[in-house]
């Protein structure tokens, strides 16, 4: 496997998803049925739900962006299974975000990275998987340059939220990692 980006206390590795870590990336997204009805972590490079677009065309696709490079998440591991994951990439990899109506209209530069999706495997969440992803993330972006980095969380702060709605991540996991709110984009988020 690769080399590790960032460890937890408790023992999480963070590594890149890459060649060496697709199987273990492919056998969370598979145990997980295809993760949010096969998105495969597409949903942020492309347009998923495209009537032409299904499970098997969205692994391929992401299984050659994996091959090309065109794709980068932090995995996060406990011992060699793959239990969570935070995506990112630059504006062209990643160009669609939720609520971008709203984030267009006051956009004065777009940022070098944005940090779009995260996903814990079932038995695994609220152990800081969230949080072992993202700053593994972040490390790779400093290794990979640097620069700006949005992420675009869901707030839960005065509300109680489906696990469902947090794809996005939530405030608190940004603002441990030193993020700053900039400004809403949503009602939530």
């Amino acid at each position: 496997m690769s080399d590790v980006l960032h460890e937890t206390p408790d023992g999480l590795a963070v590594r890149l998803l890459g060649e060496d870590t697709w199987d273990a990336f492919a056998a969370l997204v598979e145990a997980n049925g295809g993760v949010w009805g096969g998105c495969w972590c597409m949903g942020f490079h492309v347009n998923v739900n495209d009537p032409a677009r299904t499970a098997e065309r969205n692994r391929a696709e992401k299984r050659e962006r994996v091959a090309a490079g065109t794709t980068h998440a932090a995995l996060v591991f406990d011992r060699d299974a793959c239990v969570g994951w935070c995506q990112f990439g630059s504006p062209a990899e990643v160009p669609r975000i939720k609520s971008s109506s709203a984030y267009e209209k006051g956009l004065t530069a777009l940022p070098e990275w944005r940090v779009t999706c995260f996903f814990t495997g079932k038995g695994h969440r609220k152990r800081g998987v969230a949080s072992a992803a993202l700053g593994g993330a972040l490390t790779a972006i400093a290794e990979l340059g640097g620069g700006t980095v949005e992420g675009y969380p869901e707030e839960t702060d005065d509300r109680r939220v489906s696990g469902s709605f947090l794809h996005t991540g939530t405030m608190p996991t940004f603002e441990k990692q030193g993020f700053r709110r900039v400004r809403a984009i949503s009602p939530h988020r």
